[in-house]
């Protein structure tokens, strides 16, 4: 799984540790990580103090690879915040679709109600035509038997 991870020398050990910042879910879909989560890295590791890396861990939690985040970090400003896309703005076209949504949810009510008296009225007009067919053939029948 790919963390964002920020790297920390600690001290105490005197050796580099990554504290895990963020989460991959999905493409594009990350979870923040609440709690301090530390992978000691060793002694041999050496690393900027609070740089960020990318880092992907083993279902097990061993290192598998380690890679600078500049480069993803510049890729997410270049994407995202040059266009002007920010949480407001995505708030905004959130709110926009579901108002679109209950639009059409509303046309769609709307339409199935003129379907409905469409086919009541093709029912009565129907019916308004067999009840005439018997009228004529009831007022034939008479005018033949006088």
């Amino acid at each position: 799984m790919l963390y964002l991870a920020q790297v920390h020398k600690n001290e105490f050990l005197d050796q580099y540790q990554l504290r895990l910042l963020a989460r991959q879910e999905a493409d594009n879909i990350w979870t923040m990580i609440p709690e301090e989560a530390f992978i000691l890295l060793g002694k041999r590791n050496t690393m900027s103090d609070n740089s960020l890396v990318l880092v992907e861990l083993s279902p097990t939690g061993d290192i598998e690879k380690i890679e600078d985040a500049n480069v993803w970090v510049l890729h997410l400003v270049q994407t995202y915040l040059t266009t002007g896309i920010t949480p407001e703005f995505l708030q905004q076209e959130a709110e926009r679709a579901e108002q679109w949504r209950q639009s059409l949810t509303l046309q769609n009510q709307d339409l199935a109600r003129r379907t409905l008296e469409l086919e009541a009225r093709r029912e009565q007009i129907q019916a308004l035509e067999e009840s005439l067919k018997r009228d004529r053939n009831g007022s034939q029948k008479e005018n033949n038997s006088d």
